[in-house]
């Protein structure tokens, strides 16, 4: 085998292990209880991912397998690092970060929302970043209240912890 294509095989190999870092938020790290928990648990996980492909013996197929976990244990580091836990709401008088809020659409369909933080949300299992549009707009308000996002406009109908 020609030194040449090993050579061009370990550019290769190392140009697809240079990842670019996973964007992180320029919004404060705020985080729930199971936010901060779901983090460490990523950390942990991208960990082993990445002892586990140290064990690989080729070292082209070691950085391949080793770049995605270790793009995202600097990112899930860096995410444990900067975390503000936030304390539960104390009362459901005011919407907060940590609520479950449920709201009424003009068209009578009801959606509820639990606002956590960045890395947390996924509405598809009813949680919604704080700085998303629709809980950017309910923060602060209370039962009652109509709410306008966008060309919405929303009624809340329940707030709970």
């Amino acid at each position: 085998m020609s030194v040449a294509f090993v050579k061009e095989e370990s550019a290769e190999a190392a140009s697809e292990t240079i990842l670019p870092p996973r964007p992180i938020s320029d919004r404060p790290n705020l985080v729930t209880e199971t936010g901060l928990q779901l983090l460490k648990d990523e950390l942990e996980r991208s960990q082993r991912e990445l002892d586990a492909a140290s064990l690989v013996d080729d070292i082209n197929e070691r950085r391949r397998q080793s770049a995605v976990p270790y793009r995202d244990a600097r990112y899930f580091a860096e995410r444990v690092r900067t975390a503000h836990l936030m304390p539960a709401p104390a009362t459901d008088d005011v919407i907060a970060f940590g609520h479950a809020v449920t709201y009424e659409r003009e068209d009578g369909r009801k959606q509820t929302y639990r606002i956590v933080g960045e890395d947390e949300a996924d509405p598809a299992k009813g949680t919604i970043s704080y700085a998303s549009p629709v809980a950017a707009a309910l923060i602060g308000k209370r039962l009652g209240d109509l709410v306008q996002v966008g060309a919405l406009e929303l009624e809340v109908i329940a707030i709970s912890r």
